[in-house]
């Protein structure tokens, strides 16, 4: 079985993996197409820590070869979206709603897969860069079969954590503000999101000039090459600034554009050990800074809204593909991604 493998010094796409059978409450899933991540690539760079070797892949969708005893909301030949929360479902985290606290779907990778007889680890218990992964049950949403696969494994990272960052996070309002600093796949998605919510002014920031027409189709009211023109359109600062690239420098800009009451909404990645700082005295009207994993996300249910918000033509999906890869193409699919060619590279199998 095909698979792209990091050994803790290189990726390569490998042929002989294998992958074991799903046991109880969970699921096989074939996949059909994968989106590349910046995540993918952080493992890949060191930024995000993780055991070796490893299947990569993480934003995943595909059809159901087989389930595990006990489970009864998918079936074999139905088409599903996966979702990396591989949460227990019975703490009191799950039970509130709020899965992307459980701590059973944080940090515990697994190993369903072998190589040579030897166990590789599981990326955010999904690894949708292979031919075939086994996920929890609860990972797996099944969704309508004219949302085309490849637009649909999208909606399991960017979108959940995108979209969901404005609706289910910072919760914004119609008639707000919002500033977008970064438009890669998840900025492209909070832009959406925004337009979704109603937010009357979406300021989309990014240092790529090319970035506009695409931001502007998602939602963007006005594109900017660098902060400093925000106040020329938001003069007291932004209801909500999301930073989604990962730069302590850029965190604090976000934190500085706010208006009274604002909220900074943290989605890049920055290194583990990374550092940011701000003026106290800037916080006492009412600001926030906040973090977000996974979009707050309830993916069982947030899943199947948003691909119903695509069927009805309010979500964007087919525009965030900007190319597809065969897997064997990952080189390429990584180059053009590190270098921001692409919104979203998918890879197909």
């Amino acid at each position: 079985m095909r698979g792209v493998l990091f050994d803790g010094k290189r990726v390569e796409v490998v042929d002989d993996l294998e992958v074991r059978d799903p046991g109880p409450g969970e699921v096989l899933v074939a996949i059909s197409a994968a989106g590349l991540c910046h995540s993918d690539l952080s493992v890949v760079d060191g930024t995000i820590p993780f055991p070796v070797p490893v299947v990569l892949g993480h934003e995943g969708a595909g059809v159901v070869e087989a389930v595990g005893a006990g489970v009864t909301h998918v079936a074999p030949g139905d088409h599903v979206a996966l979702s990396t929360l591989a949460g227990c479902g019975t703490c009191a985290e799950c039970d509130r709603g709020r899965p992307t606290m459980c701590r059973q779907a944080i940090g515990r990778p697994g190993r369903p897969f072998t190589r040579g007889g030897r166990p590789v680890h599981q990326f955010a218990a999904s690894s949708a860069f292979a031919e075939r992964t086994v996920v929890k049950a609860v990972q797996a949403v099944r969704i309508p079969e004219d949302v085309p696969l490849p637009s649909a494994a999208l909606i399991g990272c960017g979108v959940l954590t995108g979209v969901g960052a404005v609706l289910n996070r910072a919760r914004v309002d119609r008639g707000e503000s919002v500033l977008v600093i970064g438009t890669g796949g998840v900025g492209l998605n909070v832009i959406q999101g925004a337009r979704i919510a109603g937010a009357l002014t979406v300021v989309a920031v990014d240092a790529n000039p090319a970035k506009e027409a695409v931001a502007r189709q998602f939602g963007a009211t006005h594109f900017l090459t660098s902060t400093d023109g925000v106040r020329e359109i938001l003069p007291t600062g932004a209801d909500h600034a999301f930073e989604c690239v990962g730069r302590v420098e850029l965190i604090r800009q976000a934190v500085d554009l706010l208006d009274r009451h604002g909220q900074a909404v943290l989605l890049g990645v920055p290194p583990a050990t990374a550092e940011a700082s701000f003026l106290v005295s800037s916080m006492y009207l009412d600001k926030s800074i906040l973090g977000c994993r996974y979009g707050s996300s309830r993916p069982q249910r947030d899943i199947a809204l948003y691909a119903e918000l695509y069927r009805a033509g309010r979500l964007l999906l087919d525009e965030l593909v900007t190319e597809t890869y065969p897997v064997e193409d990952f080189a390429k699919a990584r180059a053009d991604a590190e270098a921001g060619r692409v919104a979203r590279g998918v890879l197909t199998f």
